[in-house]
């Protein structure tokens, strides 16, 4: 055996590396950093720990609240994945639930007597084009006056709350009520039921599906390639000749799409109205999902009800033990960071 061969190292193994052990590694560590916040709060984060467990999976109401909080994640997250995936920096989800579901309220509203059943999928056409209205005009304020994306996302994301505010403080409100929201809407309206005799709405199916025909667009058309292209590279998409403008308006209108359905499905199949500030948090929660999930559709899935279910069962452990609102808010972001370290990877590989 010559020299070289015998100072050669060793191989390391295979797992080492892997995003399974990245991902217990991450949960590990989160469990160590959050475990001795808790414990400087005062609380025994064993007993935290079991409450966050309990509270999301403890009983099938639990699980039940946490996959309706998932659909409106899940599909503000594909649309969000998919604007990053071709170089669209997307951060007006928020604004685009609240126009969707501000539009889906109104007709809600205004034609359950005249539509009778035809109100519903009505609601949600106009959730659809709520949506998807607020984000062409984001697109159209970037491509025609080279506003950054962000900034035009972001500045929307104000004025759509607003709206929804002064609707709520005035046609549409609910006289007495005590706080900004709209008369319950009628039965016919209401989004039907999953399983039979429980609170779960057919929204966490038709997230799913949406990620799946995502994926399918994205991996399996010509439409997805030029996405994926213009994203990888904006000097091979030009030389290949597409249309950045093309993609920009396309990209968009499905982001909008997806979160007016969002936004629909949360005023139409868990609040049964509109409420002020019903959609604060989904945009942002939406872009952290999509980021958490490398900018794929499907892997979306998994990272919503993580994210959902941990937010469920933190509120819960929250009112179980009495741990402040800030240290919660601190708990949830820390185990999402520990878990975008381990799966943030190859974000955008063609």
């Amino acid at each position: 055996m010559s020299a070289s061969a015998a100072t050669v190292p060793p191989r390391r193994p295979a797992w080492r590396g892997t995003l399974a052990l990245r991902v217990v590694q991450s949960v590990v560590w989160s469990l160590v950093i959050t475990g001795l916040l808790i414990l400087m709060a005062g609380k025994n984060p064993l007993i935290a720990y079991q409450h966050i467990i309990l509270g999301a999976f403890g009983t099938w109401d639990r699980v039940v609240v946490g996959l309706n909080k998932a659909a409106p994640y899940m599909l503000a997250g594909v649309g969000v994945a998919l604007c990053f995936r071709g170089n669209v920096a997307n951060m007006g989800a928020e604004g685009q639930i609240a126009m969707g579901g501000l539009a889906a309220a109104v007709v809600a509203l205004a034609g359950a007597g005249a539509l009778g059943a035809a109100v519903l999928p009505a609601a949600m056409l106009a959730g659809i084009l709520g949506g998807a209205a607020w984000a062409a005009i984001a697109a159209a304020i970037h491509l025609a006056r080279g506003v950054h994306e962000v900034l035009v996302t972001l500045m929307m994301n104000f004025v759509a709350w607003l709206i929804v505010a002064e609707f709520l403080h005035g046609p549409m409100g609910e006289i007495d009520a005590g706080f900004p929201q709209t008369p319950m809407f009628e039965n016919v309206a209401w989004l039907p039921k999953l399983v039979a005799r429980s609170d779960l709405h057919v929204g966490i199916a038709i997230a799913v599906l949406a990620a799946v025909a995502a994926h399918v667009v994205l991996w399996h058309t010509v439409t997805g390639f030029r996405w994926r292209l213009a994203g990888a590279s904006d000097r091979a998409s030009h030389y290949a000749g597409l249309s950045r403008t093309r993609s920009v308006l396309g990209l968009m209108l499905v982001s909008g799409v997806l979160s007016g359905i969002a936004g629909a499905i949360e005023v139409l199949g868990v609040h049964y109205r509109l409420i002020e500030g019903f959609s604060l948090g989904f945009g942002f929660n939406a872009i952290a999902i999509a980021l958490l999930a490398t900018l794929k559709p499907l892997w979306v899935i998994p990272a919503a009800l993580f994210f959902a279910f941990l937010e469920t069962g933190a509120l819960s452990m929250q009112r179980q033990i009495g741990i402040p609102s800030s240290l919660v808010l601190v708990i949830q972001g820390l185990s999402l960071i520990f878990a975008l370290c381990a799966v943030g990877r190859g974000a955008r590989k063609v």
